[in-house]
């Protein structure tokens, strides 16, 4: 094998990496914000089922839980893409 030949290898296997490195990322990346809002939308439907005259406190209070737990996914993503970018 020649160096070109090395050099492209070398350089398909680091950009395959990256790439699945990146889907790796989104994969786990996703899960904990999926649980989280999934909690989240659960309390506050059974805390509006128990006390309906609290719904828009609840449900406030219940996007601003989700969307602070979508801000791991959302680094997951960034981490995805400078790893698709670079790789």
């Amino acid at each position: 094998m020649d160096l070109e030949a090395a050099k492209a290898l070398g350089t398909a296997l680091t950009k395959g990496a990256a790439l699945l490195g990146a889907g790796i990322c989104m994969g786990f990346g996703a899960i904990g914000p999926g649980v989280g809002e999934g909690f989240a939308a659960g309390k506050a439907c059974e805390g509006i089922s128990r006390r309906p005259e609290e719904y828009s406190q609840l449900f406030r209070t219940m996007l601003i839980g989700q969307a602070v737990s979508e801000s791991t996914g959302i680094y997951s993503l960034v981490i995805a893409l400078l790893l698709i970018s670079n790789g």
